[in-house]
This record gives structure tokens, sequence and C-alpha cells, in this order.
């Protein structure tokens, strides 16, 4: 449940300064503010990297006459302090409906690559149906959980760092998978994979911990993707090239345990 906290010392604000405003997109706005924020991953990142961009930039003002190296400098360098920020957000979210039983959310942003019949041989030993989201460079880093269950398992395996799109980098690659436990005791792997430029996974999954869809499993830095490997049976909601929004797209539902 969220609850709203109302503030009883604000003061009223004169009908004359409402009169050029579009009170019906005020709400939708504000409501979009709040709802970004750094992602805590890149919070030293830009703190450190902001700090020493800011002393350089008083340098260059200070100590050189011409202030053509100043501008270049802020141009350049603030365009990609920029684009880091930008890769750190991380959107408040949340999934829009009570009913989680059999849903499989989409645990990143990103655009559908595969959608498959595997053999699953390092836990299940058995066909399962896999779901590959390819994150871009642009796209928000953070990872969610898919279903609502319990970890069982967290592992993390070194490996190579092929371009994230290729069938190989599911299992070739540096990864971190989770399996989780569903209510009705179905288990559901999630892989974290590194890619080319993607060298750093991050999972705050910890065994035999409750988890549920709305909370964050992760964060992979710089683009990468996420395999989620169910039931073969389970019905497919999205289809190949569909873009996704991680914790509001709903990619598969569970097959009902018999």
């Amino acid at each position: 449940m969220i609850m709203k906290i109302c503030r009883n010392d604000q003061k009223e604000v004169p009908l004359q300064a409402l009169q050029n405003v579009d009170l019906t997109t005020m709400g939708k706005i504000k409501k979009k503010l709040k709802k970004i924020r750094i992602h805590r991953e890149g919070t030293d990142t830009l703190l450190y990297s902001g700090i020493c961009l800011a002393l350089i930039a008083l340098i260059l003002w200070f100590a050189i006459p011409s202030k053509i190296p100043f501008w270049i400098f802020a141009v350049v360098f603030g365009t990609v302090y920029g684009i880091v920020l930008n890769f750190y957000r991380c959107p408040i979210r949340y999934f829009g409906s009570e009913e989680t039983e059999g849903i499989v959310v989409a645990p990143a942003d990103g655009h559908i690559v595969v959608i498959e019949e595997v053999d699953e041989n390092t836990y299940f030993h058995e066909r399962r149906l896999m779901i590959s989201i390819f994150m871009s460079l642009w796209n928000v880093h953070a990872n969610w959980f898919p279903v609502d269950g319990v970890v069982k398992s967290v592992q993390h395996f070194d490996g190579n760092f092929h371009k994230a799109w290729l069938p190989k980098a599911s299992e070739e690659n540096e990864h971190a998978d989770t399996i989780i436990t569903t209510p009705d005791g179905t288990d559901v792997l999630c892989r974290q994979i590194a890619g080319a430029m993607a060298r750093r996974i991050v999972t705050y999954a910890k065994e035999g911990e409750e988890c549920y869809i709305d909370e964050h499993l992760g964060f992979i830095k710089l683009g990468s993707r996420v395999d989620i490997f169910l039931p073969v049976g389970s019905e497919v909601c999205v289809k190949m090239g569909q873009a996704t929004t991680g914790d509001q797209t709903v990619i598969a539902k569970l097959k009902p345990k018999k």
C-alpha cells in the first residue's frame, strides 16, 4: 500500500498564478518526476566523477586566460556525464495488478531476442522455454524479480564476454543464475548475462529469502541480456522484437501444476 503524506503548512497559491497552467498535466508530471531516481550502484561513480570534473573545470576557468578550453571541456565532458547519469537512472515502478499468481514479468527493459525451447542441463536437465531480453546501452539497467516466490539458489559463473545477443552468450559468457521457487512449487531460472561492454553483474538475491515482483533482483552495467527459463507449456505473452519494460510487461504465464 502506498501512502501519500500531505503537509499542512503550504501557502495558498493565488488564483492568478494558475491561469496559465495546464492543471490536467500537473499531476502526471509530478508523478513522473517522483518515479525517477539514481540507482545506488551509480552513486559513488557519479559523485566522485562529478567532483573531479568540477575541479578541472574550475582550474581551466581561473588558470587559463582564454575560456575556449573551459567551454570545450564543459561541452564534451558534460555530455559524457549526462550519458552516464542517464545510464544509472532507476525508475520506481509497481506492477499494475495485485494478482501475480502464475504471472512472469519482464525482469529488464529491452527487446525480446529469443523465444525458444532449449535443453537446460545445468539445473533442470530437461527442456525449458527460454525467453531472452537484450538490454542496450540506453535502457534502464536495473533488473527486477520476474516472479513471486523464494530464492532457491544464487550462483555466479566466470566466462567470456561475447556480444550479448549471440546464442552462445547464454552459457559461455560470465553470468549470474538465480532460481526462484514460486508458491505452487514451480522453479524459474533468471540468468543475468554480461556482454562485450558489460563487465559487472550485481545480484541482490540471497538464498532462502522471499522475493516479489516489484523488487530489484540486481543490476548489469553497460547493457547486456537477461534470460528466463520456464517450464515447457508456459503461455508466451510477447513476440520477437517486442520492447519490454522491466516489472511492467507480462512476458509469460506459468502453466498451472496439476
